[in-house]
């Protein structure tokens, strides 16, 4: 694709070039083996299950089976720490859900809703008036949820942190003018097999498609963007989606842009053909970790500073903990077997 999503769609807002250019509606450019959700509840549980770490598929405390598919939220786990993985994957250990990463889930869950109403009604002002309702939502499909305020009786924490949230949801008015975007997918939820056999998956926040056919993937970030050093770790998740993409379509999108909401930025990237075939490679030799570290249990702990913000210290050595009994059958560990504690983002 020769043109941008910029220079492919006609300016409709005066001279000054707009920080989102106008995209119009187009079939749904991506395959996806389960239809994104459309009913409020649906949607605030599938996001609700990706901040809180789960594969989009995945039920709560299964009985313990080795990994069939990777995404990109449990790729960076096993990245960060392989022990992580495991606790996450195999043993499906439970985590307290924090404040952070459920207003995220809200925030999501509003800026999906908000494309339910026509362009012109689009505005900060109704946004913000839908966070009430999309919380009680939350509540209802997330009930472990209201544990986050139940020691705040007069409501004034919760009452901030929702005002948080709707400044989350105001600031996005200045980055995107969403009554010029017409979104062909949210929250959609994409899987693909590579050649391998390895089964990619996840849930993109936005596709937008231009009318000559270009791609544009969106993702809502509620955080601050990071410093230009650590945008290529950022940057990972988006490439993953795209790798899908073009597996499904055989088309590279020709944008990925992340919206930082909790910092008013927007990074974008314009992938090639062979960036997606490295971060295939990359998945290959990831997976081929994640294998041998399964049919051995030799899973290791990777100290970092995020380590004070896991809820598995109690279970891991580095704290003194013990891990869970092992649920997988095992086999002696070979030549090479160390690699696994090793594997990076680069």
């Amino acid at each position: 694709m020769e043109t941008s999503i910029e220079g492919a769609v006609a300016d409709t807002g005066g001279s000054a070039a707009p920080v989102d250019p106008p995209v119009a509606a187009a079939p749904p450019t991506t395959a996806a083996t389960t239809a994104a959700p459309t009913a409020a509840a649906a949607t605030v549980t599938a996001v609700a299950e990706r901040a809180a770490g789960a594969d989009p598929a995945a039920a709560p405390r299964r009985v313990a089976a080795p990994p069939v598919s990777l995404s990109p939220s449990r790729a960076g786990d096993f990245m960060q720490c392989p022990l992580l993985y495991r606790f996450r994957v195999i043993d499906k250990l439970p985590e307290k859900p924090t404040e952070a990463a459920t207003r995220g889930t809200l925030v999501h869950a509003v800026l999906e809703r908000l494309f339910d109403a026509p362009a012109a009604e689009r505005t900060a002002p109704r946004a913000k008036a839908l966070v009430p309702g999309q919380w009680d939502r939350l509540r209802e499909s997330r009930p472990e949820v209201v544990e986050l305020f139940a020691d705040d009786p007069e409501g004034e924490r919760l009452a901030r942190w929702l005002g948080e949230a709707e400044q989350l949801v105001e600031r996005w008015f200045t980055l995107e003018d969403p009554s010029r975007l017409e979104p062909a997918e949210r929250e959609l939820f994409v899987e693909a097999e590579l050649d391998s056999g390895l089964r990619l998956r996840g849930i993109i926040d936005r596709v937008d498609v231009a009318p000559t056919g270009e791609v544009r993937i969106v993702d809502y970030k509620t955080g601050k963007a990071p410093r230009p050093e650590y945008s290529e770790g950022a940057l990972f998740q988006m490439k993953f989606y795209a790798l899908v993409v073009w597996r499904l379509k055989k088309v590279v999108p020709r944008r990925l842009q992340l919206v930082y909401l909790g910092s008013g930025d927007v990074l974008t990237y314009d992938p090639v053909l062979a960036d997606l075939e490295r971060v295939e490679r990359k998945l290959l030799a990831l997976w081929e970790a994640i294998r041998l570290a399964t049919e051995t249990g030799d899973w290791r702990p990777r100290p970092t500073k995020l380590c004070g913000w896991c809820d598995h210290q109690a279970h891991c050595p580095e704290f003194g903990g013990t891990p869970p009994p092992y649920p997988l059958p095992v086999r002696a560990a070979g030549p090479g077997s160390a690699a696994q504690g090793r594997m990076g983002r680069d």
